[in-house]
């Protein structure tokens, strides 16, 4: 029977802090790319992720993703662990409390790891309808989806059985026992692939790709890739569920798998452009972290790097698709998570080491082919339940309460249109000190801003 380990609980509950704190640095990095009208709305769409999915998995995201399973390796049993039942009565032993476990570690957290895994799924998908989509419809998508897809996928993927307590888990954790560490494709290939349905439903934004769109702060853009980074340490770490060799295996790929994965994207601007961008080399960090986040358990350090630099070379092609076939993905959801997350979980079936913990050989191993189609059906399978999942969605929702927000809006900037807010006031600049006169609105201006407009149109 399995015991608390003090410190596999400690490590655990720093890895959640970690990658809950993964979606505010996806806020700063997905905020400083979108233009200045829209950096609050981008914000809180990453932030009203947690919210909305926190409260469902307490609910029933949790019981969906990791109960006993109703039939075929599909779905957990929704109300096995309704509200966190049974999960949070412990029995006294003494002087202590005694709750129930998961392994090395308490139930609960585990519970609260994984949420932080399903909220920051869905707040990737918020990046590629940056400018245009109306908030309220957001919220209504994030709850959707993360019900009818999410929890489900996640339970095909991450929900193991065990014989020891009689649990039955998800077909491909099990059944089809392809490789998936830490999200691969529950996380990256899920997100990208919903982000693609819902920008072929929602549409371009007005003057794409005519207009040149850029990012309006890439400080924030860098600052939120370190936060990533850094969070990912719980992310792929974490996912060992213990302080342990597996963690630090998993570790040292995320660390160099995600150095290469910058060189990669910055080769492929220095060659195709004439100079590397900051840009660039922040995409090429999170291009590496979503390859190798299926494969640290199971590649060896240089194995990881080849990941990762083949993903930051390959990101850094594939987000000019969208040009190409005409699908404004606004920050690159698409070309990044999708393109990435597949990349990284193929490459599995090609360079899974024996000797690294997951204990697997890929085809430049010896193992030949058998992982590789493991990896393919796997991925393809939850792309595909993802896109048609996200497509019903978001055509439900446009056709009632409407996805996108009016024409005149878009131009006035999401910010105001949406939440009454701008992320920059320089309603001050030019007035007297102690005046006061920078915080008298007229008419959606300052007075200094209207004085101002006056003059210029006089």
């Amino acid at each position: 029977m399995d015991a608390l380990n003090a410190g596999d609980t400690a490590w655990m509950l720093a890895s959640t802090a970690l990658v809950l704190l993964m979606t505010p640095g996806l806020a700063l990095f997905y905020g400083g790319m979108v233009r200045s009208k829209s950096v609050l709305n981008m914000m809180m769409m990453s932030l009203s992720a947690i919210a909305v999915v926190g409260v469902l998995w307490a609910l029933y995201g949790y019981s969906m993703a990791f109960g006993n399973d109703i039939g075929l390796g599909l779905l957990g049993s929704p109300t096995e662990a309704w509200g966190l039942k049974g999960l949070f009565v412990g029995t006294y032993t003494g002087d202590e409390v005694s709750y129930p476990l998961s392994g090395s570690i308490p139930a609960l957290v585990f519970v609260g790891f994984q949420a932080t895994f399903a909220i920051i799924t869905v707040a990737l998908i918020s990046g590629a309808v940056a400018d245009r989509m109306r908030f309220g419809a957001w919220l209504l998508f994030a709850g959707l989806w993360a019900t009818i897809v999410y929890f489900p996928v996640a339970h095909w993927v991450f929900a193991f059985s065990s014989d020891a307590t009689g649990v039955v888990g998800g077909w491909i954790a099990n059944d089809l026992a392809a490789i998936d560490f830490a999200g691969g494709t529950a996380v990256h290939i899920n997100a990208g692939a919903a982000a693609l349905a819902l920008v072929l439903v929602i549409g371009k934004r007005r003057g794409w790709p005519r207009e040149p769109m850029r990012p309006h702060n890439l400080t924030l853009v860098m600052l939120g890739a370190g936060l990533l980074w850094f969070g990912w340490f719980g992310f792929n770490a974490g996912s060992a569920l213990g302080a342990n060799g597996t963690a630090a295996f998993t570790m040292v790929n995320t660390i160099f798998a995600t150095c290469a994965g910058m060189l990669g994207w910055l080769i492929v601007e220095r060659v195709r452009d004439g100079r590397p961008t900051s840009l660039g080399a922040a995409s090429g960090i999170v291009a590496g972290l979503v390859a190798i986040t299926p494969a640290c358990s199971s590649v060896s350090p240089l194995g990881g790097m080849a990941i990762g630099l083949i993903a930051g070379a390959v990101c850094a092609l594939a987000v000019g698709l969208k040009y190409r076939f005409g699908y404004d993905d606004s920050l690159d959801v698409v070309g990044v998570h999708l393109v990435g997350g597949l990349v990284g979980t193929l490459l599995i079936g090609l360079f899974a080491d024996p000797g690294s913990p997951a204990a697997v050989s890929g085809l430049f191993y010896g193992g030949g082919v058998d992982q590789l189609w493991r990896q393919a059906v796997g991925a393809f399978a939850v792309l595909a339940y993802s896109f048609l999942g996200a497509l019903v969605i978001a055509l439900l929702l446009k056709f009632t309460v409407g996805l996108r927000i009016s024409d005149e809006d878009e131009v006035t900037g999401v910010d105001e249109s949406e939440h009454a807010e701008s992320g920059y006031d320089f309603s001050t600049l030019g007035g007297r000190a102690g005046s006061g006169v920078g915080h008298q609105p007229v008419g959606g201006l300052d007075k200094v801003g209207a004085a101002a407009k006056t003059t210029k149109e006089s």
